[in-house]
C-alpha cells in the first residue's frame, strides 16, 4: 500500500480533531511557554497525526466495506479500501501504533486510562463484537473517543489524573454532535446497506435537533469556566444547525466539508485563550 493511499485513508483534514484535543491537554498540564522543549510531548504530537488517525479510520474504512462501496463520499471526497488491501493495512496500522503507545505507556503508566478508552472506543466503533457504529445512540456515545488524546496530553506531561469531569462532559458531548452531524450525509448509503445509525434512526431533523441539544449542553458546561467562550459554542454551532435546517441532504454534505475548518478555529480560540488566561 503506498503512502499517498495511507495518508488519505488517515484523513489529514481531520487530523485536528485528534491533535488538537492533545494539545489542549497538554497546556492543561504544563507551562506552554516550556512545552517545546518537553520531548515526550513531541513523541505524542508526532503519534496524533498519522497513525493515531490510521488506526481509527483504518480500522473503519476496513469493517465499513460494504456500506463505503454505496457512498458516493468514498468515490471523490476520501479513499475506498477494498478487501484486497486489508491485509496491508493491518499490518500499517501495527507498525505505526504499538512503538508509540507502548514509549508513551512506559514513559508515564497513567496514561494507561486514556489509552483504553482511546484505542477500546476507537477501535469497537467500527470493529466487532462491539461495532457501536451500527448500534443507534451507542455510535454516538463512542466518539467521546476524541477526548481521550486530550486525557493522554494531560496525564503525561502533569504526572496525575485530575481533570474535571464537567470540563470532559462538555468536551465529549461537543465530539458526541460532531459525529452525529457527519451522519447526516451518509443516511442513504446507511440505509442502502442496512447499517442502523443514530441518524438513520432518527433522520434529518431530529438528528439536528440532537446536534443543537448536545452543543447548547457542552457551551452551557464549558460557560461554567470560560462564559465567553461557552457562549461561543452555542452561538457558532447552533446557527450552523439553523442553517442546515433548510437545506437538503447533498447541501448539508457540502457544509460538513467545512467543519474540519470550523472546528479548527473554535480550537485555535480555545487553545489560545488557556495560554493567555487560564495558565
Amino acid at each position: 500500500m503506498s503512502i499517498t493511499k495511507l495518508l488519505q485513508i488517515s484523513r489529514p483534514r481531520f487530523w485536528i480533531y485528534l491533535l488538537g484535543p492533545y494539545l489542549i491537554g497538554s497546556i492543561l498540564a504544563f507551562e506552554p511557554m516550556q512545552i517545546i522543549w518537553q520531548w515526550q510531548f513531541w513523541l505524542g504530537f508526532i503519534y496524533f497525526t498519522l497513525p493515531a488517525n490510521l488506526l481509527i479510520y483504518g480500522v473503519n474504512d476496513i469493517f465499513d466495506y460494504e456500506t463505503d462501496k454505496l457512498n458516493p463520499k468514498k468515490q471523490n471526497y476520501e479513499a475506498l479500501v477494498t478487501p484486497a488491501e486489508h491485509t496491508s493495512l493491518w499490518t500499517w496500522i501495527t507498525l505505526t501504533n504499538i512503538p508509540f503507545i507502548l514509549a508513551i505507556y512506559w514513559l508515564n503508566p497513567l496514561t494507561l486510562f486514556g489509552w483504553l478508552g482511546f484505542i477500546i472506543l476507537g477501535a469497537q466503533y467500527s470493529a466487532w463484537p462491539i461495532r457501536a457504529k451500527a448500534k443507534p445512540f451507542l455510535d454516538s456515545i463512542f466518539n467521546i473517543l476524541y477526548i481521550f488524546p486530550g486525557v493522554i496530553g494531560y496525564t503525561l506531561l502533569a504526572n496525575k489524573l485530575n481533570l474535571d469531569w464537567k470540563l470532559l462532559l462538555s468536551a465529549g458531548l461537543w465530539t458526541m454532535a460532531m459525529h452525529t452531524y457527519s451522519a447526516i450525509p451518509d443516511i442513504e448509503a446507511d440505509r442502502a446497506s442496512n447499517t442502523p445509525t443514530i441518524a438513520t434512526v432518527l433522520g434529518t431533523k431530529l438528528t439536528l435537533v440532537y446536534c443543537f441539544v448536545c452543543y447548547t449542553l457542552a457551551g452551557t458546561l464549558l460557560a461554567q469556566f470560560s462564559t465567553p467562550l461557552g457562549i461561543m459554542i452555542a452561538i457558532v454551532y447552533g446557527f450552523m444547525i439553523g442553517f442546515s435546517w433548510s437545506h437538503n441532504t447533498a447541501k448539508i454534505f457540502r457544509l460538513y466539508t467545512y467543519f474540519p475548518v470550523l472546528n479548527t478555529i473554535i480550537g485555535l480560540i480555545l487553545f489560545w485563550s488557556i495560554v493567555i488566561w487560564y495558565r
